[in-house]
């Protein structure tokens, strides 16, 4: 097994963040916009894995990945994301790596302008 996906201390998971999906808000012109709600708070640990800078509508931007562990809980999907405060993670995979319902690790990637 990959030492990366080995549940470390609890106390590693020293970060609180809010767990949210996304939903669709009426625009009131028969339109939809993307907003998110908030599912659950999570003690998660965040590990900076790369970064990368890129250009988007003529402006640059990084993009970083992430490593996000958390404990194991039903229904947490990629689509749908983690916020601490400003700091927002884009959860693009998620794996229960020992199938032991134990602890989910979360691939995610943050945007910065």
């Amino acid at each position: 097994m990959d030492e990366s996906f080995k549940s470390g201390p609890v106390g590693a998971m020293r970060r609180r963040l809010l767990l949210e999906r996304p939903v669709g808000v009426p625009d009131g012109s028969g339109g939809e916009m993307r907003s998110h709600e908030l599912v659950a708070a999570v003690w998660a640990r965040v590990e900076w894995l790369s970064g990368e800078e890129r250009w988007r509508a003529g402006r640059p931007e990084q993009a970083l990945s992430h490593r996000i562990s958390l404990r194991w809980r039903a229904g947490v999907d990629a689509g749908q994301r983690l916020r601490d405060a400003t700091q927002i993670f884009e959860i693009r995979a998620v794996a229960d790596p020992d199938g032991g319902r134990r602890r989910l690790v979360c691939l995610a990637e943050e945007v910065r302008p």
